[in-house]
């Protein structure tokens, strides 16, 4: 789907809403009450917040009464504080639906018939991202909260196995974000504006994401307790948190590996990439593997260099080139619930080798998340300023991202102690 004309926008904008539903109807009203705590939303609130944004930036920009009374006070996450949206007195659910439906029907009526303005078309795009991104975070709470799957989504393997080695990469100087000359009207965010010059010494970038036996290794060799693998603010996070191993992890007769996937204990699977790991044990298996993250920065020129050696000449749009993702050369779109293992999808490989570099598992690289030279917000000035300096740059989407929002350019960020993200990580090295 390009997203090109209305009628693209107003299916995408159906198929948005499709699944902020199918990831939240088979919930029963006791399990919409989530648990205050700081990486959780109210599910009702966060469902209302979905439809307000859509209000806000497709049909109110320039002001005017909402559909829903109240709307702004309920709904405004600038202004309504985290810890405060348990205390509200929310629309029942089927308020909140109606409400929802009232705006999605609202905004497909207003671009029925009409010529698309690149301004239009910019904000309906920032609302079906903005939805995509809130369904992806409706799958985090379930999972935080040990609910069962949704319903409806295949938990299909993808077998292929594990992918050693590294992709060796010379240094030079690389256009680091969106190329302005090149983004011909397409929708990028704020914070990948503008590509710009950085040098990047020769380095070397594993091939694959990090596996669950692997990342086992490093906690079986004593790897949480010793202080020499953290960094200080790691070490800090870890002795908090009394972190000792993966947070979803526990061991199981005989000393074996258990993971917890929604509701239920599994295996860890040697092929499988590690996930939900926060950045600092990312940081800290790096050092005791004798390797560190790769920065943003050569993360992205692994993923979009068009020569397999060289910082490229011309950057691809996505690993594999051109072509939008699709089933053969990644994992995406919730297409299952289960992760691949780090040697599937070759079709979905870089110019330099490097598999997986769009979805399965989000990565963490070493960056700070911050502003590129000569940042300016866009309108929605929330989304990127507010988080610059104490959040962390990670790269290339997770099976349950949607594959119309990335690009090698998509910078998504959190802040480094959060392990609820799927979220692995792959490792790196300087050249030799």
């Amino acid at each position: 789907m390009t997203l090109a004309t209305v009628d693209d926008l107003v299916a995408a904008l159906e198929d948005a809403r499709s699944r902020t539903h199918a990831l939240v109807d088979d919930l029963g009203d006791d399990e919409l009450e989530v648990p205050r705590i700081g990486i959780v939303n109210p599910i009702l609130w966060e469902i209302g917040h979905v439809a307000w944004f859509q209000e806000k930036w497709c049909l109110r920009r320039e002001g005017g009464p909402s559909v829903l009374r109240e709307a702004d006070a309920l709904y405004d996450s600038a202004a309504v504080a985290h810890d405060t949206r348990w205390d509200i007195v929310l629309p029942s659910r089927a308020e909140t639906w109606r409400y929802a439906r009232e705006v999605l029907d609202a905004v497909c009526e207003r671009l029925a018939g009409r010529t698309l303005e690149p301004e239009t078309r910019s904000f309906v795009l920032l609302s079906l991202f903005h939805e995509d991104m809130h369904g992806e975070a409706f799958l985090y709470t379930r999972q935080t909260l040990s609910l069962l799957p949704p319903r409806g989504f295949a938990s299909s393997p993808a077998s292929g196995g594990t992918l050693p080695g590294d992709a060796e990469i010379s240094g030079g100087t690389f256009r680091l974000g969106a190329e302005e000359s090149a983004s011909g009207g397409a929708f990028v965010f704020d914070n990948e504006k503008w590509a710009h010059d950085v040098t990047l010494a020769p380095f070397r970038i594993a091939r694959a994401a990090v596996t669950e036996d692997e990342f086992a290794a490093f906690a079986d060799d004593r790897g949480y307790s010793r202080r020499e693998l953290w960094t200080d603010e790691g070490w800090r996070w870890r002795e908090s948190a009394r972190a000792e191993r993966p947070v979803y992890w526990s061991r199981g007769t005989g000393g074996r590996w258990f993971r917890r996937d929604f509701d239920r204990l599994v295996p860890i699977d040697s092929a499988l990439p590690v996930v939900h790991v926060c950045a600092h044990e990312a940081d800290a298996f790096c050092r005791w593997a004798g390797r560190r993250l790769p920065t943003e920065a050569e993360w992205e020129a692994a993923a979009a260099g068009d020569d397999p050696r060289a910082i490229p000449r011309r950057k691809r749009p996505h690993p594999w080139g051109d072509g939008p993702p699709g089933p053969d050369r990644a994992r995406l779109d919730l297409d299952s619930l289960a992760r691949a293992d780090v040697g599937a999808f070759p079709a979905g490989d870089s110019a330099c080798g490097c598999r997986q570099m769009t979805g399965n598992v989000w990565e963490w690289t070493s960056s700070a998340f911050g502003p590129y030279p000569g940042f300016t917000p866009d309108p929605y000035k929330e989304y990127s300023a507010p988080w610059f300096g104490d959040h962390r740059v990670l790269r290339g989407g997770c099976f349950a991202t949607r594959g119309r929002l990335l690009r090698n350019t998509w910078r998504n960020f959190y802040r480094p102690d959060r392990r609820d993200v799927f979220a692995g990580f792959r490792t790196a090295a300087d050249a030799e």
